[in-house]
């Protein structure tokens, strides 16, 4: 099934309704997805189109990507995790762009000591992927910033293609950040191989689910419990994992669920022990 089959199949539920400027960006994520297809499952199988330097070449420079963004509770999950579900690979990766930056670092720390660590970590990322998608492309540690760009080169010179959700447009990502100018080079690699697409419109669907749902629950019950976990499954776009811890600021918080940037906690759990104001901002942009 093609994303635009998936879309228009959604769009007989009684709870989903046509939206302009989703619509657009499933056509393009429709032609990505052919794009791909046509380049992984119908490529030429020959001797000479596998050792051309020019075949090898071609087959290097990635289809051009996508980078969705707009206001929160825009749809911008839901494209995402439709393209990610009807791409026929299994090598590809989806992932929240906070906790990949983790794993860069993480990676980055385990090669102290060797040559070239970023095209270590690059190569093992391309080796494990061909479509990177991203949701929440956020920048806002200077760590990141310095890293990125030279990432990203490396990534796209061996072809991953990139889908990306943002609340900001690319020229203003790192806006006002220390060192700017070194994050520049992320910003043109980003607008070269994506196509930027707004996807703004009048309907905010996280905010109509939350209009929907009980705000408040009296006595703390049974039925309570089922009310918070039907309001957490229609928010996120993926199945929760109960009961699992998060890290913030190196500080562990227990969950109820924790789905992808949808967080259940108990109270306690977020307001009692050693918390800071860094948490809770650090809370607030993850999830």
């Amino acid at each position: 099934m093609t994303p635009l089959e998936k879309y228009q199949q959604d769009l007989q539920r009684a709870d989903f309704s046509h939206d302009p400027a989703q619509q657009v960006a499933v056509e393009q994520l429709d032609r990505l997805y052919h794009d791909l297809v046509d380049r992984y499952e119908n490529r030429p199988r020959t001797l000479w189109a596998r050792i051309a330097p020019s075949a090898r070449a071609k087959q290097k420079e990635p289809c051009k990507g996508l980078y969705f963004w707009g206001g929160v509770g825009r749809g911008k999950t839901y494209l995402v995790d439709t393209f990610f579900e009807c791409v026929p690979f299994q090598s590809k990766m989806r992932i929240h762009f906070h906790r990949f930056m983790q794993r860069v670092h993480n990676d980055l720390k385990a090669l102290q000591g060797e040559k070239n660590p970023l095209d270590i970590v690059a190569e093992q990322l391309a080796n494990e992927a061909r479509i990177l998608c991203f949701d929440e492309f956020f920048v806002t540690d200077i760590t990141d910033a310095m890293i990125l760009g030279g990432l990203m080169e490396k990534l796209f010179e061996r072809g991953v293609t990139l889908v990306a959700t943002s609340n900001i447009v690319p020229d203003e990502l790192y806006k006002d950040g220390l060192q700017r100018a070194r994050f520049l080079p992320a910003i043109e690699l980003i607008n070269k191989y994506t196509d930027i697409i707004n996807v703004d419109s009048g309907v905010d669907y996280r905010l109509r689910t939350l209009e929907q749902a009980e705000l408040y629950h009296s006595p703390l019950d049974e039925s309570a419990h089922s009310s918070l976990s039907r309001s957490f499954a229609s928010l996120s776009p993926e199945p929760g994992h109960a009961r699992e811890s998060i890290e913030i600021n190196g500080r562990e918080i227990k969950t109820l669920s924790v789905a992808d940037d949808v967080l259940w906690c108990d109270f306690k759990a977020l307001c009692d022990g050693p918390r800071s104001q860094n948490d809770y901002i650090e809370l607030a942009r993850i999830y």
